[in-house]
């Protein structure tokens, strides 16, 4: 293994991590616009804020540090990207900043129609961003991105594609169904009264994805048949195979109530598809002609990145992972009861 792949492979882990952690605060918004109206949802919208409030711009590390990695390591790869993608990652960007801006500014709005229409830009930048997001991934996927030294593609059917559009609703299908299974044992710590309501959407949510799962494999047939054929490899197929059954088992640990054990499994699931289309494209991070080897930087520059991110692991995994650890633990009285707020 060359230094060039070691940093293609923490860059995709830190792609992942903000599929799973990132595309659930995402599926949170999603939930939230579909929580219905300002009195009858209010007790769902409280519990995705409790949920997602002490991690949802956490969680945007992951995307800063992708970034980095790719415009450090792969510098004509995010320079083609870049500049063919700019409008959906414009759109994503403002997403972001809006979807940011709505959940802080709903919070603090002293009036019911204020805090409605923050909550709406909040709800709505929720679901168009990781659609954004989904169809840059399908308009590489198909091939329509050049490399920088190679010019620019077209701005427009670069991500409105048959294939795009198919990556783009899965990407917020995924991030619905991450949120619901989350949101499972939140609920059951928080609020157990929405514990039935909640592990319904998940199902709903899981089945949804599924089926667009499978959409997107004709698609990828459809648009993209280089891509297709190599899926039928064994690493691919077998990562895809590991997706299915970890989504089927997710299905069956949500009807028995196994909410922390579904959160692994759904995540494995989510985990498996993308390391999957990862398999089946390498060594091209650009297809079809653009490899890893060819657009890395000089193994000095790759050392040295790789090395800083060893140390910046060190030092912030162990505080990431108390984070996490504090918010999802229930606080309760002395007495073992929980406080009103964990009611």
């Amino acid at each position: 293994m060359t230094s060039a792949d070691a940093l293609l492979g923490v860059l995709f882990a830190a792609v992942t991590a903000y599929a799973l952690f990132g595309g659930a605060d995402f599926g949170a918004g999603f939930w939230d616009l579909f929580a219905g109206g300002a009195k009858r949802g209010n007790r769902q919208r409280k519990l995705i804020e409790h949920a997602i409030g002490p991690v949802w711009e956490a969680n945007h590390v992951w995307l800063i540090f992708a970034v980095v990695l790719l415009w450090t390591g792969f510098p004509a790869v995010f320079a083609g990207v870049a500049a063919t993608m700019y409008i959906p990652l414009t759109c994503a960007a403002l997403g972001i900043i809006g979807r940011g801006a709505g959940f802080a500014f709903r919070k603090t709005s002293d009036t019911v129609g204020r805090a409605r229409i923050f909550g709406a830009l909040f709800a709505f930048s929720s679901v168009v961003t990781p659609f954004f997001f989904g169809a840059v991934a399908g308009g590489i996927a198909s091939g329509r991105v050049p490399p920088w030294t190679a010019g620019r593609g077209d701005l427009l059917t670069a991500w409105w594609n048959p294939l795009s559009v198919v990556t783009g609703a899965l990407a917020v299908a995924v991030c619905a169904y991450l949120a619901a299974v989350f949101l499972c044992q939140d609920a059951k710590n928080h609020e157990p009264a929405l514990v039935p309501h909640v592990r319904r959407r998940a199902l709903w949510a899981g089945a949804g994805t599924g089926v667009l799962a499978v959409a997107g494999l004709f698609a990828v047939r459809l648009d993209a048949a280089w891509l297709a054929d190599r899926l039928l490899r064994p690493v691919p197929a077998a990562l895809i195979v590991v997706s299915a059954l970890a989504g089927l088992a997710s299905i069956g640990l949500l009807a028995a109530g196994r909410y922390v054990a579904v959160r692994i499994t759904a995540g494995l699931a989510v985990a498996a598809v993308l390391w999957g289309w990862a398999a089946a494209q390498y060594p091209y991070l650009l297809p079809p002609a653009t490899t890893v080897a060819g657009t890395a930087a000089t193994p000095s520059v790759m050392r040295a990145t790789l090395w800083a991110v060893l140390a910046g692991a060190v030092m912030l995994t162990p505080s990431l992972w108390w984070l996490f650890r504090l918010f999802q633990t229930p606080v309760r009285h002395s007495s073992g009861q929980p406080v009103d707020g964990d009611r």
